[in-house]
């Protein structure tokens, strides 16, 4: 199939056929941000069910604005529910833990063998760059931080920085898909990296990148899967945040911005992908879906696949600039 008919397909099968296009604000509320205004912020899920007896889990982060502390990204949160939609906390992580300014997106995956994983994404505190670790535990409410081992860190991909995850197998085979940055202008480590947070900067550019392993512990390193555009809505951020298959297709939702002015506000876009090694922008005048509030703020999807149903999770502005999480069910 052509590249044109297969991205007017795509358009056409999330607005049409499964409702994927929706109005944001229509979505329900799962988590409240902890304050009003700008940098109050709840979001960055990742979503799974348990295989065992089907109850749903919800990572995801808690921020604060700049100086108030605990600022930046100073919490993960686990909850459980039954019906994707009221969930009752059984985990928290502080940053403190792990000796960093901030944790970004996680991700939580169930083992076959009953246990669990939670790949972190934080600062790293030696050298102010974005790295991904593991840890692993025998129930979502047992993790402890203290113990994380090493997964990609900026060294091992050649970036500036690794953050994000997105982590699901494919015929045995781990896969993560993550954000990586990549220095742009030959700016200097310490302009990069002196605020621990390079993708605030405007020096880098945030991509796409994809790692795969045998075992969950060893990862190698396969490259930059999805770029910012030449010059389009989305030539800054690139960032794919959850993916998923239909009809022989993947597709993905990825997090976009023009520029660094966007950074924390990025809108969503939609790719889709034969290999997962070459996504293809199918929103290439302008994002997905649109958030009236303030910033304009949608980003950081994830969607749960439960047969029958599915629910996206994604986080959003509010009309004072705060973010919350939402859920916005499609039924198949």
């Amino acid at each position: 199939m052509a590249e044109r008919p297969i991205r007017q397909w795509a358009t056409g099968y999330l607005h049409d056929r499964n409702g994927y296009r929706f109005d944001p604000n229509q979505g329900t509320v799962v988590v409240e941000p902890t304050g009003e205004g700008k940098g109050f912020w709840v979001g960055a899920p990742s979503v799974t069910q348990d295989p065992q007896d089907g109850a749903i889990y919800l990572v995801y982060r808690v921020r604060r604005p700049r100086g108030v502390e605990p600022d930046r990204g100073a919490e993960i949160h686990i909850a459980r529910s039954q019906d994707g939609k009221s969930f009752e906390t059984v985990w928290t992580g502080h940053k403190a833990t792990l000796n960093t300014t901030s944790i970004e997106r996680c991700a939580l995956v169930p083992q076959n063998d009953g246990k669990w994983v939670l790949f972190p994404s934080y600062v790293d505190p030696a050298d102010g760059r974005w790295r991904t670790d593991r840890v692993s535990a025998t129930d979502p409410s047992a993790f402890d931080l203290s113990q994380v081992e090493c997964v990609l860190t900026a060294a091992d991909t050649r970036t500036e920085g690794v953050k994000d995850p997105f982590v699901f197998h494919v015929a045995g085979l781990w896969h993560m898909i993550v954000s990586c940055a990549t220095q742009e202008g030959g700016a200097a480590a310490d302009a990069m990296h002196g605020t621990n947070d390079a993708y605030n900067t405007g020096l880098i550019k945030s991509r796409t990148g994809l790692a795969t392993s045998e075992d969950g512990r060893e990862w190698e390193w396969e490259g930059e899967i999805l770029s910012p555009s030449a010059d389009g809505w989305d030539c800054y951020c690139a960032r794919i945040g959850t993916i998923w298959r239909e009809d022989g297709v993947w597709l993905g939702l990825y997090d976009g911005s023009a520029s660094v002015e966007e950074n924390y506000e990025e809108r969503v876009g939609l790719a889709f992908s034969f290999d997962l090694r070459n996504w293809h922008r199918v929103t290439r005048s302008g994002p997905l879906m649109q958030q009236p509030h303030a910033s304009g703020a949608l980003r950081y999807f994830d969607v749960l696949d439960l047969g029958n149903r599915k629910l996206v999770y994604y986080e959003t502005a509010r009309a004072d600039g705060s973010h919350d999480l939402r859920v916005h069910e499609v039924t198949v």
